[in-house]
């Protein structure tokens, strides 16, 4: 039977509690200097000989005695004799005995017979490197706790060190639960997910410093979950159960953890990431982490880094924050705290951020993210053009060259933003599909550096201008045609109900999948309503948003939907058929001020090339006859 466990507990309780409950006892070894990269110190290590061992020329040249040199100046060169009184060295060379400085090459005059002239005089110990410059035999060279980096590996080498005893990875064992899960390299059937979470979780864990092993796939099953997590404890330090943590009739997790050990909590107060386990068996602990991947990697970096770095005896690492001005309103849930991904790119003097996808399961806002905002537990979310703070992923340098593109999704975009990052690899591009009208607003704003926009003004019959005055009167903006695309109707392989006009979408009743408020794809659909003398209320499913060409063919595909509107390259991506129905304009809008920079230069120059323009048209439905031209 179903029953629910979930708690609401704060995360910072939770991992106070958590802490203070478990352990990870550590273990030593001995490894090769050369291999120990990255590996934490056990013990401080002193150097065992110096460097240099010896006194070592610092300089190519001659070894002199400095107090015969003394009595040297331009008005009274002196000329020195080989062997006597001086030696030929060169950099690094041991020092002869009874010489203690070494003048340059390039301040001697060579004279024959093998004779040298100077007119400066040497002073003691000049460009010589003394017995221990470097290391001396018997100091520290890195204290216990200590993360090598490459130049102490380099410091041990010298000082003499060349095995050094290290703090073993603390081992750590994931397990995949879940009956529908399969090994991401096997054929998926409907109702199968891949197994990519494990390969992010043991990823995460190697870059903390722990060794994972993943075990193998385990179906919902008590009584295999229970030898999973029994077997694995054996071996590891930590344990960490993937899925099945929920409320569900087949998660088992907390019953198996429970059963053999303790369950210390339940549920965190948190979104996403709420079905978390924390919990004991046999005195190591164990995680139960949601199914969900971006529940699952924030809630392993919340509870199973901390416990590493406190095995390795390190602090656990602060992301940097910046200062961002918020493009749009993020509201949250009081009682919850949030963290929510997102966009930042510099845009006329001041950081923007705009909120991605905040769906548990979309890996995808996890890539595209450039920070984090955490909306405290105590409040409703943030109001736009409100200043926050974001934690961030990617240094603040690199977001000074971060382009925010808002307004219509077309896959040109992405191509847009690959192209640009080989032609320059400081900019990025990052999208944002608010719909054409989203996009016009963004850049009226400040909040965007550039929109795709696709709007027919039914009036003039003209796209893109006419919204453009009436929503940014007075203001210098440009427009600079992208492509012309077809429109049409996407629907499943073979066009089973021959849809060919607008009017068999009512007549049928079929399942239709629409674009969001904004979209010029949705303006567009109202048009065709309208001509054809219909109403919303006559198309079943016109309520139904997606903010993307790609998820309208996604819907088609999955047969959640019968028919959409898009583009022929999104009905091409998922194997569906495409019935063309109009040619339409789409262009970007830029800001001046954007429209004034290199990046900009960089991003119309690319526009205007002809390699990028064959690229697009052989996507098909799109034709570049005017791409990079102003409108």
């Amino acid at each position: 039977m179903r029953k629910v466990y979930l708690s609401n507990i704060p995360r910072q309780d939770a991992l106070k509690k958590f802490s203070a409950a478990v352990e990870m006892p550590r273990r030593t070894e001995f490894g090769i200097v050369g291999n120990s990269t990255g590996r934490v110190t056990a013990r401080p290590v002193f150097a065992r000989l110096s460097m240099p061992g010896y006194h070592a020329a610092a300089m190519d040249g001659i070894a002199v005695q400095a107090d015969k040199t003394f009595s040297a100046s331009d008005q009274n060169p002196l000329i020195l004799k080989p062997e006597s009184d001086f030696r030929n060295i060169n950099t690094g060379g041991a020092m002869p005995a009874g010489f203690d400085a070494v003048i340059k090459v390039e301040d001697i005059h060579l004279l024959e017979g093998g004779r040298v002239e100077i007119l400066a005089p040497a002073t003691p110990w000049q460009h010589v490197r003394a017995v221990g410059e470097d290391v001396v035999a018997g100091e520290l060279v890195v204290p216990a706790g200590h993360r090598l980096r490459p130049p102490d590996l380099g410091v041990l080498l010298a000082a003499g060190i060349t095995e050094i005893e290290l703090l073993e990875k603390p081992r750590v064992t994931i397990i995949p639960s879940g009956s529908e899960v399969i090994d991401p390299g096997l054929d998926r059937e409907k109702g199968t997910v891949p197994d990519f979470n494990s390969t992010v979780i043991a990823s995460y864990l190697l870059e903390w410093g722990a060794e994972p092993v993943v075990h193998p796939i385990v179906p919902d099953d008590v009584r295999m979950i229970r030898g999973a997590l029994t077997a694995a404890l054996k071996n590891s330090d930590l344990v960490i159960i993937n899925a099945g943590s929920s409320a569900g009739e087949k998660d088992f997790t907390y019953r198996v953890i429970e059963e053999l050990g303790e369950v210390f909590l339940h549920g965190i107060a948190t979104r996403p990431g709420k079905p978390t386990i924390l919990g004991q068996v046999h005195g190591k602990p164990v995680i139960g982490l949601p199914g969900y991947p971006v529940s699952a990697y924030m809630s392993l970096e919340w509870f199973a880094r901390p416990l590493i770095c406190r095995y390795l005896g390190l602090p656990v690492p602060q992301r940097e924050k910046l200062e961002a001005t918020l493009g749009r309103r993020v509201v949250s849930e009081v009682g919850v705290e949030e963290f929510v991904r997102m966009t930042v790119g510099h845009v006329g003097g001041r950081y923007i951020a705009n909120p991605l996808n905040r769906g548990a399961g979309v890996t995808m806002s996890l890539v595209r993210a450039d920070g984090l905002l955490v909306i405290p537990a105590n409040t409703l979310g943030f109001e736009q053009d409100e200043i926050v703070d974001i934690e961030l992923y990617r240094p603040q340098s690199e977001l000074r060259h971060n382009l925010l593109a808002a307004g219509s999704h077309d896959l040109i975009i992405d191509l847009l933003g690959t192209a640009i990052k080989e032609r320059d690899p400081r900019i990025s591009l990052s999208s944002a599909h608010l719909g054409s009208m989203g996009g016009i607003s963004a850049v009226g704003r400040g909040q965007a550096h550039l929109a795709g926009v696709h709007l027919f003004d039914p009036e003039t019959k003209d796209y893109n201008r006419p919204y453009i005055n009436k929503l940014l009167p007075g203001q210098e903006v440009h427009l600079v045609n992208l492509a012309y695309r077809m429109q049409g109707w996407i629907v499943p392989k073979g066009n089973p109900d021959r849809v060919s006009a607008i009017k068999q979408l009512a007549d049928l009743k079929l399942s239709f999948i629409n674009r969001q408020r904004g979209a010029g794809t949705r303006i567009l659909f109202d048009h065709l309503l309208r001509e054809a003398d219909l109403s919303p209320a006559n198309i079943y499913g016109y309520e139904r948003e997606e903010h993307t060409h790609l998820n309208i063919a996604a819907a088609v595909a999955a047969g959640t939907a019968r028919v959409g509107l898009g583009i022929l390259p999104a009905a091409r991506a998922f194997d569906l058929d495409f019935v063309p129905l109009v040619e339409e304009r789409y262009d970007l809008l830029l800001s001046n001020s954007f429209f004034n920079s290199p990046e900009a230069e960089t991003l119309l120059e690319i526009i205007r090339d002809r390699n990028f323009k064959q690229q697009v048209e052989a996507m098909g439905g799109y034709s570049m006859r005017d791409a990079g031209k102003e409108q």
